[in-house]
Order: structure tokens, then C-alpha cells, then sequence
């Protein structure tokens, strides 16, 4: 930890590792389930997952919000896996919420601490009218450091 940033080991070593910048004289932002910024390795390869949403492997999507966003996150999870990253790789999400209101923000939260624990990635939340199709409540795209 160096003065005023704290940073969290992630990924594999310590050559390509992201750094966790929180700095001590900004807001914490860590009780929502982000970090203020994440540095990538300068050597590493970057890759974009496309917005996810909470569609189930059918496409059917529940109208529950809270269904929606744990369905979305385990796509993530699965488009993660796929690329054969883990969470801890991911730098920056960006979220898209339907008619966002602060009731939101606890199932937000819960969810992504629940997949990134203290490895929190940068964040962006942006509320918007409506998704690409009606039922769409929600959708996550991420920027992954593969190492």
C-alpha cells in the first residue's frame, strides 16, 4: 500500500497483477462494490465483453430485477470463463439499470461483491430508459486484463 492509494493483488503474479486505486482522499466507494480506478500491466492483452444481460440460456428473461442481474453476472461469469479469465482480471465494468432508483443499487451491490469479493473493478452505472428489448431490465459489459 502506498500513501493515499490502496491497492489489492489480483490475477496470477505479481508482474501481471491489476492495481486497485482508491484514494484515501476521495469517497470509498468500495462499501458499493467498485474502486475508483484499476491500472492494467503494461504487457498484458485487454478484451471487451459485450453487454450481458439477464437472459437465461433459452433467452427467456424473468420481469424480476433481481433475477435479471444474478442471471446477467453468471453470463459474465460464463463469458469470462470462456476467454479463460477469472473475475479478479476483470478492470472496468459498465452497467446499464432500466428506470434505476436507489432500491436498486443493495441488489447491485450484493452482486457484484458477490463475484469480485475484495477485488473490486472500476465502475460505471448508467441509468437509461429502456434496453435493447422491452423485458431487458439490466446489462453488464466488462474490460478484462488477460494475462
Amino acid at each position: 500500500m502506498t500513501a493515499g492509494i490502496s491497492t489489492v493483488a489480483a490475477a496470477n503474479d505479481s508482474d501481471r497483477r491489476l492495481t486497485i486505486v482508491n484514494p484515501k482522499n476521495l469517497y470509498d466507494p468500495t462499501p458499493n462494490g467498485y474502486s475508483t480506478a484499476v491500472i492494467v500491466p503494461r504487457e498484458g492483452r485487454v478484451a471487451y465483453i459485450s453487454g450481458q444481460g439477464g437472459q437465461d440460456s433459452t433467452g427467456a428473461l424473468s420481469p424480476d430485477f433481481a433475477v435479471q442481474v444474478k442471471q446477467a453476472y453468471a453470463n459474465l461469469r460464463a463469458a469470462l470463463d470462456a476467454l479463460g479469465a477469472k473475475p479478479d482480471q476483470v478492470a472496468k465494468l459498465t452497467v446499464f439499470v432500466v428506470d434505476h432508483d436507489m432500491s436498486k443499487l443493495e441488489v447491485l451491490t450484493r452482486n457484484v461483491k458477490e463475484m469480485f469479493g475484495e477485488t473490486l473493478p472500476a465502475q460505471t452505472l448508467i441509468p437509461v430508459p429502456k434496453l435493447a428489448i422491452d423485458p431487458m431490465l439490466f446489462e453488464v459489459e466488462a474490460v478484462v486484463f488477460l494475462d
